[in-house]
């Protein structure tokens, strides 16, 4: 038998650690079959002890290999002109892709075959290898990063009282039946690449910004500072019915909670970029990327029908309660405008969706200083963000109350004047901070 070097034939003249990469590269593009105990001309040299060296083949596939590779490998003792030689004969392995356990799912642990050679795979051939064993769905996927931990996710479950460990990150899709973290594993991750990313803007003309800021992290993390965020900037105006003080938001609690829940649960995750929440005078954007699924139209969509495009996440989502029923965000979003004089409006495109909530109150925003601001609901706002900032600009109040640069003024003028805050520092280092609460 001659022996040659080529796509599917790998010839060693002994064991050595580098075999792991010949085996890697077989079973992650056609097969092929190692020889040990030739040279790489050709020449046979033989092994002394073959029973001790399948031995220490097989422990080495299994050892250092990942996933499991031994079922996709025969190893086999022959004789050629009297000497032994060992014959790994591996198949093309059906949970590509193969790795060696120490580096993980990346170039420097994954290997192809190129001709003759066994050679680092890229990013883009391991994520196509990926799809192929895993399927279309981003958040089943394994993940390419699989360092990652877990802190804000544990936090977030036990605040609501549901258990969460190995057995539970399992039934919910977080890591698969090998130990591997999925895509959706990763996005609950503090090590989420996916960032949300929020503004305020001053007018229309989207040229000025009044605050701004980008969440990382967790998507736990994630959703729970940026909706604080929100929240903030959601300003609370106060009328009088006879004796009884009513507050109202400028948007509707409940449609901004919906709305937002469902652009984080319905997003695309196999974009790379963020998703965005953008706050005008006169309304709030939440664009989330990935239209609607081919067939669905917003009708469907206003009807009930659900059509989840990550239901790992969504399941996820909905034990623990930030979901409270499937199907019904879209239904939420305009009941918690009845009775209103505009509506929000859903935007569609083949790869956005944006949902547009008009303010509610007056439906503008008070630009001067004698605007709702400048009331005991505005004051109560501002001494609230000091205390939880520990310090107030000027630029957090035009914020918060979508007011202009000298309402904001007056309104700290007078909480300065009632002993409310207390004023530090000159100019743009000026900050306010709070005395006491009302």
């Amino acid at each position: 038998m001659q022996f040659k070097e080529s796509e599917t034939i790998e010839l060693k003249e002994s064991i050595a650690d580098g075999i792991k990469k010949t085996l890697i590269a077989f079973a992650n593009t056609s097969g092929g079959t190692l020889y040990i105990g030739v040279k790489d001309d050709g020449e046979l040299t033989g092994i002394e002890n073959a029973e001790e060296a399948l031995l220490q083949v097989n422990n080495m596939m299994r050892d250092a290999i990942r996933p499991d590779l031994t079922m996709f490998a025969r190893s086999t003792e022959l004789i050629e002109d009297g000497k032994s030689i060992l014959a790994i004969a591996v198949q093309r392995g059906t949970n590509r892709p193969y790795y060696l356990a120490e580096k993980g799912l990346r170039p420097a642990g994954v290997y192809v075959r190129q001709g003759a050679a066994s050679v680092p795979a890229t990013d883009t051939a391991i994520r196509q290898m990926i799809k192929e064993t895993d399927g279309d769905s981003y958040e089943a996927l394994r993940a390419l990063q699989q360092e990652l931990g877990f802190i804000a996710t544990t936090q977030e479950f036990a605040k609501r009282g549901v258990e969460f460990g190995p057995a539970q990150m399992m039934t919910l899709g977080l890591c698969s039946y090998d130990h591997l973290y999925t895509n959706l594993g990763l996005l609950l991750s503090d090590q989420c690449p996916h960032t949300i990313k929020a503004a305020v803007f001053r007018d229309d003309t989207v040229r000025e910004f009044l605050n701004r800021r980008e969440f990382g992290g967790s998507l736990f993390a994630q959703i729970n500072n940026a909706y604080d965020f929100i929240d903030m900037h959601n300003a609370t105006h106060s009328s009088f019915d006879k004796l009884h003080r009513v507050d109202t938001r400028a948007f509707p609690e409940e449609a901004v909670r919906e709305a937002f829940i469902n652009a984080v649960a319905h997003r695309e995750y196999a974009v790379a970029d963020s998703m965005q929440v953008n706050i005008f005078p006169n309304r709030m954007e939440f664009i989330s990327f990935g239209g609607l699924f081919r067939g669905v139209t917003l009708a469907d969509i206003l009807s009930g029908l659900s059509m989840c495009r990550n239901p790992r996440l969504a399941n996820v989502l909905y034990r623990l309660r930030l979901i409270e029923a499937y199907g019904t965000g879209m239904r939420r979003i305009f009941g918690a405008y009845a009775g209103a004089e505009t509506e929000p409006e859903v935007v569609l495109t083949p790869n956005v969706f944006k949902v547009v909530l008009p303010r509610i109150h007056n439906n503008q925003a008070t630009t001067d200083a004698e605007s709702p601001a400048d009331t005991q609901s505005g004051e109560m706002q501002a001494i609230l963000l000091a205390k939880k900032q520990g310090y107030l600009e000027r630029k957090d109040l035009e914020s918060l109350l979508c007011i202009s640069q000298t309402a904001a003024g007056v309104l700290l003028k007078k909480l300065t004047e009632r002993g409310l805050l207390a004023k530090r520092g000159n100019g743009k280092s000026t900050r306010y901070y709070p005395l006491q609460i009302p």
